[in-house]
Formats: C-alpha cells, sequence, structure tokens
C-alpha cells in the first residue's frame, strides 16, 4: 500500500467505523497511530501530574540556593574583614573619646564665655550683651545654647565671626540676623551659638 493510499484511509477514516476489539488485526499503520496518540496522551498525563510540580518545585530551589549563594558570600566577606573592622572599631572609639575630652567642662563656661567677650572687643565691636540659654542633655554631652547680641560695622561683624569660628574650643553658630541702624557703622548682629560640654560624673 503507498504512502497516498494511507493518508487518502486515514481522512476517510471514520471513528464510529473502528472496531477496537481487533486493534491487533489493524493495518500496521492504523497501529502506529492508535499507539502514537496513547504514547502522547499518557506523556501528557505525566507531565501535568508530576514533572510540572516538580519544575516548579525545581524553580524554588534553584532560587534558594541563589539566596543562600549569597548570603554565603556576603559572610564571607564579613569573616574576611572582620579584623579590619575591629581594628576600624577601636580606632573610632579613641577618636570618640579624643572628641570628649575636648569638650569643656562644667567650670570652664565662664572661660568661654570671657572668650567671646574678648573676640568680640577685639574685632572692635559693642557687647550688647551674651545671654546662656536652657541647656539640652544628650547621650554623650550636654549643648549650652548662648545669645550674642553684639553691634559695630560689617566687617567688624565678619571679624568677629571668623574669630568664634576658629576658637580652640567647640562653638559652632547658627540662626544670626543683622539690623541697620543709623548706618554701614551701625549694624546689630544676634547670634546663636552652640558649645558642647562633657557630662558630668553625676549627669548634666
Amino acid at each position: 500500500m503507498s504512502l497516498q493510499d494511507t493518508l487518502e484511509q486515514i481522512n476517510n477514516l471514520d471513528l464510529n467505523d473502528i472496531d477496537w476489539s481487533r486493534v491487533g488485526v489493524w493495518p500496521l499503520m492504523g497501529r502506529i497511530c492508535v499507539w502514537f496518540l496513547a504514547v502522547v496522551a499518557v506523556s501528557a498525563l505525566v507531565y501535568f501530574l508530576f514533572v510540572k510540580d516538580l519544575q516548579s518545585s525545581l524553580a524554588r530551589e534553584i532560587k534558594s540556593e541563589q539566596t543562600l549563594r549569597d548570603n554565603f558570600q556576603a559572610k564571607v566577606f564579613q569573616a574576611a574583614t572582620l579584623d579590619q573592622q575591629r581594628k576600624l572599631m577601636v580606632q573610632m572609639e579613641k577618636d570618640f573619646e579624643f572628641l570628649i575630652a575636648q569638650l569643656p567642662k562644667k567650670t570652664q563656661v565662664p572661660g568661654l564665655l570671657d572668650d567671646i567677650d574678648e573676640k568680640g572687643r577685639f574685632s572692635g565691636l559693642d557687647i550688647v550683651s551674651i545671654t546662656l540659654k536652657p541647656e539640652t542633655q544628650g547621650e554623650f554631652y550636654v549643648t549650652l545654647p548662648i545669645e550674642i547680641v553684639v553691634k559695630g560695622a560689617y566687617h567688624n561683624l565678619g571679624a568677629f565671626v571668623s574669630g568664634i569660628a576658629g576658637m580652640s574650643r567647640i562653638v559652632t553658630l547658627h540662626d544670626f540676623s543683622i539690623k541697620m541702624g543709623g548706618g554701614a557703622s551701625d549694624l546689630t548682629m544676634t547670634i546663636n551659638a552652640r558649645t558642647y560640654r562633657s557630662l558630668d560624673e553625676g549627669g548634666a
């Protein structure tokens, strides 16, 4: 039987005319088609019942493995740099202790006020007032706000600010305002300075 005849038989095949009880005596091509369809059906059934879930599980395991690899690499890096991090921590603690040691004690605050007054007069300014504001306590130090009011010329104000910023004590300047008086040499500047002192043994 030629291939063309076989194809023609398949095209003209009516499923209602098939005698399934005599599959064994069917033509070879018919049996091959039945076995092929059976294999496809079984393969599809196995895939949807088992393989599909296994693939999803495999994808999850691959993702979990990558996460574990990333965590492992991060821990290896941390372990490799542990000694360096410890040395850095020790150095930071020393630097912090050095900075804390630079903060004035409570008894040194009057001397700081004298230094501010001296800077103002040295800059050619008139000191109107130097007012201590309420302290605020942090974890390692106390912040002492100081309101300073001075009068003088513009360049003298600049020299005063520069002198305060260059003091050996830790003093920061904030929120300044300038008001004009009778002329350019009659300016009034209000500036908020902050100095910091170490905590006393008993607290603030």
